[in-house]
């Protein structure tokens, strides 16, 4: 074998993003495969089976030289003939070979039929695309949840688009896509990675630019506070491409946490909000009491009194009284900024109609439940400070 064939599989394993090493062990087994069904043997009975002749095929790619070798063991009496060799025979071949051992003999590869190189051909090319799946798989698998950029490669009839990882090839389906986005070949993209899983046809690889920690990414781009942590992002609700509210707090009360994720003239939300195709981020204050945090949700909308309860569903709910003018307003169009809110707080939101809410009253039920929230939180220091007393 001429040493300009082994350098063509060093180029077909660059292109086939396998090792050289790799790509000559696929192609010796290839070759074996292909030798014992010419000799009438099925793939499937020698690999689960192990029936046939024993067989090695070495290719040496620093000689160029290729190798075929049928192993037969030296027994007394033969049982298994495509196995086995009786002593007598063994001898008329090496005088002093002894029972047990083992005798190899070359097998011209000339003798392999058209027919045999045609198989060893599509054995090689199934066992190369394993490779590639496996390769593809290991390099993705540690890396589901986190956010990648990527390109469009193309977009199906179906609307599914397919994103180029670098090696590997992932599906963005339209449940997962920014309804207000067009995609198109070459566009390069963020997209979080949501699933990678081994399938029949290779690793499947499953991405999303709807998903919600997308958002949360970006923020933790764009706002130096949230990813040194001093800003926490602790819920959000999105519709992609329409409208996402974020809930944050700050560990830190000498930091504005809202202005901090706005950034000075809004520059920050507005680079979040320019990478998910202008999609409106509104971000809240959040809050240890519930029935602040539900306030808080439902801006920019101005409610009363907030009443918590439990459905018979067992469902958490919040029956929140709103004035008329302001009752359009809670709902949002189309019902997104209840049901937005609803999301993020984890309470179904019920409305009651009043006829009037003042600005002094509602910043009186505000500032109650603030202090209602400080309350609580003391109760459970107090609390906790008691037990490591009596633990001493």
């Amino acid at each position: 074998m001429k040493k300009e064939f082994i350098d063509a599989l060093a180029q077909v394993a660059h292109e086939r993003g396998v090792t050289a090493e790799e790509l000559i062990a696929n192609f010796e087994e290839a070759l074996r495969l292909a030798y014992l069904r010419q000799k009438g043997f099925r793939t499937k009975d020698v690999e689960e089976e192990g029936k046939g002749p024993l067989v090695e095929v070495h290719l040496d790619p620093q000689q160029g030289s290729l190798e075929v070798l049928e192993i037969k063991r030296v027994v007394e009496k033969v049982q298994d003939p495509d196995k086995e060799i009786d002593l007598a025979t063994a001898r008329q071949y090496d005088p002093e070979v002894a029972v047990g051992e083992e005798m190899e003999f070359p097998i011209d590869p000339k003798e392999f039929s058209l027919i045999a190189l045609q198989i060893a051909k599509q054995v090689l090319t199934q066992r190369l695309k394993e490779a590639e799946r496996t390769r593809v798989y290991n390099e993705y698998k540690d890396k589901e949840g986190e956010v990648l950029t990527g390109t469009v490669a193309r977009v199906d009839n179906r609307g599914n688009v397919y994103v180029e990882l670098g090696r590997g090839e992932a599906l963005m389906p339209p449940k997962e896509q920014i309804p207000t986005e067009r995609y198109h070949p070459g566009q390069r993209i963020k997209v979080y990675l949501k699933q990678v899983q081994r399938s029949s046809k290779g690793p499947s690889l499953v991405v999303s630019r709807a998903h919600e920690e997308l958002l949360r990414y970006l923020l933790r781009q764009e706002v130096p506070e949230i990813a040194e942590g001093i800003v926490e992002v602790k819920a959000i609700a999105r519709e992609p491409g329409s409208r996402s509210k974020v809930a944050v707090m700050s560990h830190n009360p000498n930091v504005d946490p809202i202005g901090a994720c706005i950034g000075h003239k809004g520059q920050r939300i507005q680079s979040v909000s320019a990478e998910l195709g202008r999609e409106r981020v509104d971000i809240i204050q959040w809050s240890s009491s519930p029935k602040e945090f539900i306030r808080n949700a439902l801006s920019p909308a101005t409610v009363g009194e907030i009443t918590l309860e439990t459905g018979e569903d067992g469902k958490a709910r919040a029956r929140v009284v709103v004035a008329k003018d302001q009752h359009s307003l809670a709902i949002g169009k189309a019902g997104q900024n209840v049901r937005l809110a609803s999301r993020l707080t984890g309470y179904e939101i019920d409305f009651e109609e009043a006829e009037e809410i003042t600005d002094l009253d509602a910043a009186f039920l505000k500032a109650a439940e603030k202090e209602e929230a400080l309350r609580v939180s003391q109760d459970a220091k107090n609390r906790f400070e008691s037990l490591f007393k009596d633990s001493e």
